[in-house]
């Protein structure tokens, strides 16, 4: 009988800040259109940092998306997203997600709990995320790498188009996939305190 081992814990960053590269990240999202073929899209504006701590379950994160930035490739798509409709970029301007939380479940394979704040509303969101692991830039800086993936129920962020369901149509799907690709590099003051400390 072979008795199966957990895979290890990959090596992770050491303590301290770490910045998103906003040149080597993108946040993207798919949905459903009226029950039919998939929207892809992303958000092109986006800041935030990683505090690493000494255990890595204590680590946090916190994220501010614009929602402005809301790139679809359709112009007029991109203007009725911005619209009181759905992300009202006038009243709710900024997205934000702030958590910590995070659990090892073998190999590359991490969870991490948050709470993400949009059209006004916050609930608590569960990321399962892929560790890649550590490397080298180009000038020798340090970076560290993750994929990370979750799904939005949109009407728990009042996010209703009523207009078209009088008429009996989904224009967008229940359920919106978030899909990021992350990397952080060293801040320039990475020994910052946690949030919050």
């Amino acid at each position: 009988m072979i008795d199966l081992v957990a895979a290890p814990l990959p090596p992770v960053p050491a303590p301290g800040r770490c910045d998103i590269d906003p040149d080597h990240t993108a946040i993207r999202f798919v949905a459903r259109h009226i029950g039919l073929a998939e929207i892809h899209g992303r958000f092109n504006g986006f800041s935030g940092s990683l505090w690493i701590a000494e255990r890595m379950r204590d680590s946090q994160i916190e994220v501010s998306v614009e929602a402005d930035s809301v790139d679809t490739g359709v112009r007029l798509r991109d203007d009725h997203l911005r619209s009181p409709d759905f992300l009202d970029i006038a009243a709710y301007p900024y997205l934000r997600f702030s958590g910590g939380d995070f659990v090892h479940r073998g190999g590359s394979h991490w969870g991490a709990t948050g709470v993400l704040e949009l059209h006004g509303v916050t609930r608590t969101v569960k990321l399962d995320t892929t560790y890649l692991g550590l490397g080298t830039g180009m000038e020798g800086e340090p970076r560290a790498a993750c994929k990370a993936v979750t799904e939005l129920h949109r009407e728990d962020f009042t996010l209703s188009w009523q207009k078209m369901f009088a008429y009996g149509i989904a224009a967008i799907g229940a359920t919106i996939r978030i899909e990021l690709d992350t990397q952080v590099v060293r801040a320039a003051q990475p020994d910052g305190l946690l949030p919050g400390a």
